[in-house]
């Protein structure tokens, strides 16, 4: 990729807090004009990583790069980034214009200038008609775009945001997730994009990074991290899985021959070249379909059943006791069987995944 496609490129990036390392060595890069996410668990490195890269973090070793400057000793002034925090930090005694110019007037702009430009983004959030109003007269939501458009306002090369939605109720939270992606597309900025949680990841990411301890595990588009992911952490963390013990008994060509439980002979794709042994499956419950005992992949016995609306959620217990969850679409037309009940599991083509690990 041509270096005038990056905008962040970060190089074995290690950083150290005394004999604990929080970063292992974190290599990727983020491209221009993209929506990329640095998603996992608490304590994972992602925010970390984040405040290396706004400059809020001194790395141990390593180099972070912006559109091929490096940035690395640069103080957070220093460097054409902003970032919105899980807490917005507005001044409560300034208008939501106010808190817009702030930091654009810091940065040397003419009051006029700052006005202008404070007005454009304002319009761009939909919050023109707020202008005159204290950060107390507006809703949670309307305090997070006034905090967007205060970090946009001054255009920065890239937008950091640490979990800036966190503290909206859920259905707030899926109505600005759909306005944030709008607005990444409006601007044309990278946007690097925090969070732990995957919906989050999976409905606005181009790309995602998912990490865990310090390192990451895997960087693909949603798609890419959801039907093939790598290792058993990003298959197990990713939405749900259902993971099997399998007896592998040869990988070649990116494809694996190994036997299910129960014993049935399986051919699926693998996520990385191995030998033979023991190793695990990934199938996702909604790639499975049921059947009749003795004529699918698996035959089990279903331990219970659970409404979730859109989808009804099987839960089932094969030969050998492993527990597996099937998710059949809910319709007028769905056959649920009873707690019991015998039935044979049919995996989708393709849909099963030999592990890395």
């Amino acid at each position: 990729m041509a270096s005038a496609e990056i905008a962040v490129d970060i190089d074995n990036v290690v950083k150290r807090y005394g004999s604990f390392t929080a970063l292992h060595g974190v290599s990727l890069a983020i491209r221009e004009n993209e929506f990329f996410t640095l998603l996992g668990p608490s304590g994972c490195g992602k925010t970390t990583l984040l405040r290396a890269i706004a400059g809020f973090e001194d790395v141990s070793s390593g180099s972070i790069r912006l559109k091929g400057e490096d940035i690395t000793g640069l103080p957070p002034h220093k460097r054409p980034v902003n970032t919105v925090f899980q807490q917005y930090a507005l001044f409560p005694h300034m208008t939501v214009t106010e808190n817009v110019m702030f930091g654009m007037l810091r940065r040397g702009w003419t009051k006029p200038e700052a006005a202008k430009r404070a007005d454009q983004v304002l319009e761009m959030v939909q919050l023109g008609d707020y202008a005159a109003r204290k950060p107390a007269q507006l809703s949670g939501g309307q305090q997070q775009r006034v905090a967007l458009a205060r970090a946009l306002a001054p255009r920065p090369t890239v937008l950091l945001l640490d979990e800036p939605l966190s503290a909206l109720d859920l259905k707030l939270r899926q109505a600005v997730r759909v306005e944030l992606k709008a607005l990444q597309r409006e601007t044309g900025i990278a946007f690097v994009f925090v969070t732990h949680d995957q919906e989050e990841a999976l409905t606005m990411s181009d790309r995602i990074a998912v990490m865990s301890n310090g390192e990451v595990q895997q960087i693909g588009t949603p798609p890419e991290i959801y039907e093939s992911p790598i290792n058993r952490f990003v298959a197990d963390f990713i939405g749900e899985t259902n993971l099997l013990d399998v007896d592998v008994h040869a990988v070649a060509d990116g494809m694996a021959r190994l036997s299910l439980p129960g014993g049935h002979d399986f051919i699926c794709p693998a996520a990385a070249m191995r030998g033979a042994g023991k190793g695990h499956l990934s199938v996702r419950p909604e790639r499975i379909t049921l059947c009749a005992p003795g004529t699918g992949d698996l035959d089990a016995t279903v331990t219970g059943r659970v409404y979730l609306g859109t989808d009804i959620q099987i839960h089932v217990c094969l030969a050998d006791k492993e527990a597996m969850t099937v998710r059949l679409q809910n319709s007028e037309t769905t056959v649920v069987p009873e707690e019991g009940a015998s039935v044979g599991l049919k995996l989708e083509k393709g849909a099963a995944r030999l592990l890395a690990d």
